[in-house]
């Protein structure tokens, strides 16, 4: 058997993409994700093999009959690597790549580079590398001969072949390290978000599937609120953004809000990930409401509406009020006719800014409709309080009298019982 190829260069390595469909469950949406995932990592795919199964085959995937195929076809197309669209055991790992003298790796593992290559800061990285590690420490078997190559390429970022070549015992140390140092920086985002609270701003969570526009729609209320210097990254692929972003959004002289951009889900999303991300998308837990952000122009939009929903109920997020935005109406027709309707789906375009406005409206009544209209009388020796009411709150009519500083204003049912006592 010749040697294996290495991944030199991400940019120019080829692939053949290949799935097992089950019965009559119909792969062709994961088979266009999983080329649209292998575009995101880098790799150029020249060819897609699918085959048709009762069963998985677990000594090599698929049957004996297609693994030839796939041998030759990896000569024919010069390919470097082979994606399979399932997760694959160690055992079928290594006897795909003795077939075919190529590099193998499945969905997960090119997932999971992705987020290893996009992941910025500190706890992103750890997040990733703890999801590789828990993900290869069963298969070291399998990863044994590609690990012990020194050549790079997909599925080698991370953690890095030094790690993956030593003992399982050194590699469940290098978890528990990982998930302490996790630990740490959780603490840190608690207390953070204890700071958050003792504001008493509303926050509203941006999520659901990858590249539907969440960080698009983040830019776009930044730039309506004059906060353009603190956008977030954008751009049209899967996974452009991993790491959370909250950002204040003033939309009155009196209404703030916190608005936390999410990492995007996609189907099948490694549970390992889920689990890693727990921690980043707890933000989303504390939120009094989530735009489940939908891109309307794409075909299967339930389907990703379905895996979005489910992933944000699997993380406890089933009861937090949720209103459905459907985003890149501008390239439907008619969308009224084709997109679902109610009283909680809006309709937007964040690149063109369509719709904004009206979502702006509904976040508003969603999360200030706790607001009164009060009358106050502030003594003139509480001055402080007078100053909370003009910077913090709207302030409606304001008079000096004698007994004080009369006030008309809008509070919130927090502020109403604060300063109650005033109340004329």
């Amino acid at each position: 058997m010749e040697e294996k190829r290495d991944v030199v260069s991400e940019t120019a390595a080829r692939a053949i993409l290949v799935g097992v469909q089950l019965g009559n469950v119909d792969i062709s949406y994961f088979m266009k994700e999983l080329e649209q995932l292998a575009e995101a990592a880098g790799l150029e795919v020249v060819g897609v093999m699918t085959q048709k199964a009762e069963r998985v085959n677990p000594a090599a995937y698929m049957g004996n009959g297609k693994l030839e195929e796939l041998s030759e076809a990896c000569t024919a197309l010069e390919a470097d690597v082979v994606v399979l669209n399932n997760e694959l055991s160690g055992r079928q790992i290594r006897n795909i790549e003795d077939a075919t003298g190529v590099k193998v790796i499945d969905r997960t593992i090119l997932i999971l580079d992705i987020f290893a290559s996009r992941a910025t800061s500190g706890e992103g990285k750890l997040q990733v590398e703890l999801a590789q590690l828990q993900y290869r420490l069963p298969r070291l078997t399998g990863f044994g001969k590609a690990l012990s190559r020194t050549g790079g390429g997909i599925g080698t970022r991370g953690p890095g072949e030094k790690k993956l070549e030593t003992d399982r015992r050194h590699i469940a140390r290098q978890i528990d390290e990982i998930r302490r140092e996790i630990e740490t920086v959780k603490a840190t985002r608690e207390v953070q978000r204890s700071k958050r609270s003792k504001s008493g701003l509303p926050i509203v969570a941006i999520a659901g599937y990858t590249n539907a526009g969440k960080s698009t729609l983040m830019n776009t209320l930044l730039y309506r609120t004059e906060k353009e210097e603190k956008s977030v990254f954008e751009k049209d692929m899967l996974f452009a953004t991993l790491d959370t972003a909250l950002r204040s959004i003033k939309i009155d002289v009196d209404k703030e809000f916190i608005l936390i951009d999410t990492v995007g889900f996609v189907s099948n999303l490694p549970h390992a990930l889920v689990n890693a991300f727990r921690s980043t998308l707890e933000e989303i837990l504390y939120a009094d409401v989530i735009l489940h952000v939908v891109d309307a122009s794409y075909e299967d939009f339930f389907f990703n509406m379905n895996v979005a929903d489910r992933v944000l109920n699997e993380i406890g997020a089933d009861g937090i009020k949720r209103l459905y935005v459907f985003n890149k109406v501008d390239k439907v027709e008619n969308y009224k006719d084709v997109l679902p309707g109610g009283p909680d789906c809006l309709y937007i375009s964040a690149k063109t800014g369509y719709g904004i406005d009206e979502l702006v409206d509904r976040i508003s009544k969603e999360i200030f409709n706790d607001r009164v209209i009060v009358e106050l009388m502030i003594p003139y020796d509480k001055g402080g309080i007078s100053s909370y009411l003009c910077e913090k709150c709207k302030v409606l009519k304001m008079e000096y009298k004698n007994e004080g500083t009369y006030f008309e204003v809008e509070l919130t049912k927090e502020d109403y019982g604060r300063y109650r006592e005033y109340m004329i």
